[in-house]
């Protein structure tokens, strides 16, 4: 497991929220080695997916781009070390959906 606190970027989630999803990272990986990035993004989609409803969608890793539409409240950006999760859920509401653009820099690990 990686030691280090998450840090929120971005979000428009309620605190309740957004504490699950971190939660669930720390368990992902707990459960998967730290370079699974898409077994880690798999165990945060279905697990939101159960507990909130479809339909989630997530991206773990540390050199990507996005540019997607979600509904209000239910997006977060945040890190983990250098392991980046993207986690937001879309669906019929998009009234009351926002557009976000994302960039994750490829980072260097600190000499």
């Amino acid at each position: 497991m990686l030691e280090g606190k998450a840090i929120v970027r971005e979000t428009d989630m309620p605190d309740a929220l957004s504490n699950r999803a971190m939660e669930l990272a720390y368990q992902a990986l707990d459960l998967h080695e730290s370079s699974e990035f898409q077994s880690i993004a798999r165990f945060l989609k279905k697990n939101f997916d159960e507990f909130y409803g479809p339909t989630w969608h997530c991206v773990v890793g540390k050199d990507f781009g996005s540019c997607i539409t979600h509904l209000n409240e239910n997006y977060i950006m945040f890190c983990v070390d250098m392991i980046v999760f993207l986690l937001f859920k879309d669906g019929d509401e998009l009234s009351h959906a926002i557009e976000e653009a994302v960039v994750v820099p490829l980072q260097k690990p600190a000499e």
